[in-house]
């Protein structure tokens, strides 16, 4: 069979089409693949690094902005989009697909479209609470909707047509138990972790936070703290840390550039403080973490809160939005947390009953049974 997926901007749309097009593969491994993606974005490089090609697509995104300058990008958009679709065509009439997968980002909707126009089967994967954009525009051309909480159902004007899913996780975050995670990072495991992680860029609010709470754990060893600084402020951050009376290990903290054992730090976390984008919530519904949440105000309809409201309904989560706290009473809120096994375990237990662990494999299905029809 052959299958084309498209996906595009950040991780969390990438590694959920990486995710099902690895299972299909295994299921069917003389099934052909091909990845279209926005031209300049990270797919570009992230999907070659699995052993799929990838094809470029010339496509923006929407301005919100009402100034002439958001006008006149809207306006070149709406050209690339044009193109686009005309482009995409071409690459499924050469290519002949059993099936279309979108997982998000503006390129799904000229692919996704084209196909639904020469009427292949189409699918699109929406692992937000609320539907973003591009899938509100195909939601109505897509042969079927693939989401990744119960209550996303709702948002649709066809529910008949949704199915949940949940989202894709990839496989290492089976590997390990929160013991054997512990014992490989030669911690503790009795001592609390707490996991402090803000994207690869990670945040400048978060980071500002964080060095302005060091000194007031000072020299203590209750919980160790890992913390992921991200790349854009790793400079001026460990410059600032670096000035602390207090070394940041004497306080317990590692303090990082990037986490790149991703699976195995969460897994031995006891508490996680991160983001709400949909893919690391998957994730931390698989392993069943408590977490506290700050969702990123920089992103399109707020899709960040929406998605940590769900945690937080189901009592998994806290939220706290960027204003609403500061080093001395998030750090209050921390040690709050770890000192009651109660509560942590119940958020815990809340996490994993949002969690779909045979996420990918439903969406396989589904993909398997709309080729079929």
């Amino acid at each position: 069979m052959k299958f084309i997926l498209t996906c595009g901007g950040t991780a969390g749309h990438i590694n959920p089409a990486l995710a099902v097009a690895g299972r299909l593969r295994e299921l069917m491994p003389d099934s052909e693949f091909l990845f279209l993606g926005a031209e300049g974005k990270m797919e570009m490089e992230l999907v070659p690094r699995e052993g799929y090609e990838i094809r470029p697509l010339k496509i923006t995104n929407i301005s919100r902005g009402r100034s002439l300058s958001a006008i006149g990008h809207n306006l070149s958009t709406l050209k690339n989009v044009i193109a686009s679709e005309r482009e995409a065509k071409k690459i499924i009439q050469d290519f002949q697909p059993d099936a279309v997968i979108g997982t998000g980002g503006y390129v799904c909707y000229p692919v996704l479209m084209a196909a639904s126009r020469l009427h292949i089967p189409t699918l699109v994967h929406e692992s937000n609470a609320a539907p973003g954009l591009t899938t509100r525009l195909l939601a109505e051309h897509v042969d079927r909707i693939l989401v990744g909480f119960e209550e996303s159902r709702q948002h649709y004007p066809n529910p008949e047509r949704v199915a949940v899913t949940g989202t894709p996780v990839r496989g290492e975050f089976a590997r390990y138990t929160q013991r054997s995670a512990k014992e490989e990072l030669g911690l503790d495991p009795e001592q609390p972790l707490v996991v402090s992680v803000w994207g690869s860029l990670g945040s400048g609010h978060m980071n500002q936070t964080l060095t302005e709470m060091l000194p007031l754990m000072g020299k203590q060893r209750d919980f160790r703290l890992i913390h992921s600084i991200g790349s854009r402020d790793y400079a001026v951050i460990s410059e600032k840390l670096q000035a602390l009376e207090i070394p940041a290990a004497d306080c317990g903290a590692d303090v990082r550039e990037y986490i790149y054992d991703m699976p195995r730090v969460m897994a031995a976390a006891d508490l996680i403080l991160c983001r709400a984008g949909a893919s690391t919530l998957a994730e931390l519904t698989y392993l069943g973490k408590p977490v506290i949440i700050v969702p990123s105000p920089n992103v399109t309809d707020n899709h960040q809160e929406k998605n940590a409201r769900v945690l937080e309904r189901a009592g998994g989560a806290r939220v706290f939005l960027e204003g609403e706290f500061d080093a001395e009473s998030l750090l209050n809120e921390v040690k709050a947390l770890l000192g009651d096994k109660e509560t942590l375990k119940k958020m815990g237990e809340a996490m994993h009953s949002l969690s779909v662990r045979d996420a990918t494999d439903q969406i396989c299905d589904e993909v398997l049974k709309l080729c079929m029809k």
